[in-house]
């Protein structure tokens, strides 16, 4: 029996590194998996590797910053038999690499406000669902953390806070529904830099040389912790984050 057998599965940013790895890994354990996102083809290739694995998958053109699209979306994802996961893991625009006091506001917010205002819009569509069947996931990615020391993160480390008392507040409401809330956080994936990326192999030496076992999480990883997480395997978890880190952060 597959983890996640019969559940239908919502990924936003489903085109994106770490979404297409989670929607795989949604799939492989038998979910039946909605990719949406703003690029169709990025989300074509994903389905079609999924399906060419034997999964199920089904692709939309979806912005996950839109009140009516996202509304609409999960409406319709719901009537093919319920909603019974939602993962947001669209790109919040953040730019880093300079110094707050360095940096125009509109670099600064962005990262905040696209993070509060997409989590909210998806959280409340599934939401709205998951209560009248009494059961399902909201999986959230980032999580709260020490102030990053060495490298400026602009707004970012500030979304994944704000991101994190939403999270609460969603699971001290729905936890009476049946409904659970969780993040998974990271101390970084390296794969999700450009092989190009300037500087890459220094960053991922620092980020493996911060953990307690040496090496970084993967993409895979970070797909197999949420298949498991939003599994009823993991029923008893809510209102907590579970750390994918390798030890880099230490709870």
């Amino acid at each position: 029996m597959t983890l996640l057998n019969g559940k239908n599965a919502i990924v936003y940013g489903g085109g994106g590194r770490i979404g297409s790895a989670v929607a795989t890994a949604f799939a492989e354990e038998g979910a039946r998996v909605f990719l949406a996102g703003r690029t169709r083809a990025r989300l074509d290739v994903v389905a079609e590797r999924i399906r060419a694995a034997g999964g199920a998958a089904e692709v939309a053109e979806v912005d996950a910053l839109d009140e009516r699209a996202v509304d609409e979306h999960a409406d319709a994802v719901a009537a093919e038999g319920g909603l019974d996961i939602s993962f947001n893991l669209i790109a919040h625009g953040d730019v880093q690499g300079t110094p707050l006091i360095d940096m125009a506001l509109a670099d600064y917010e962005r990262p905040v406000l696209t993070a509060v205002r997409t989590q909210f819009l998806t959280a409340r569509a599934a939401a709205r669902h998951m209560v009248k069947q009494r059961s399902g996931v909201l999986l959230l990615f980032g999580g709260a953390g020490e102030p990053v020391r060495e490298f400026a993160v602009g707004g970012l480390q500030i979304a994944f806070h704000a991101l994190e008392a939403m999270r609460r507040q969603l699971a001290a409401e729905l936890g009476p529904h049946g409904v659970r809330a969780v993040t998974l956080r990271t101390g970084g994936i390296p794969e999700t830099l450009p092989a190009d990326f300037a500087g890459r192999e220094a960053i991922e030496a620092s980020i493996a040389g911060k953990t307690l076992l040496g090496r970084t999480a993967t993409l895979a990883d970070v797909g197999a912790v949420a298949a498991f997480v939003a599994s009823d395997r993991a029923r008893t978890m809510t209102a907590s984050t579970v750390n994918v880190s390798c030890g880099a952060l230490v709870d």
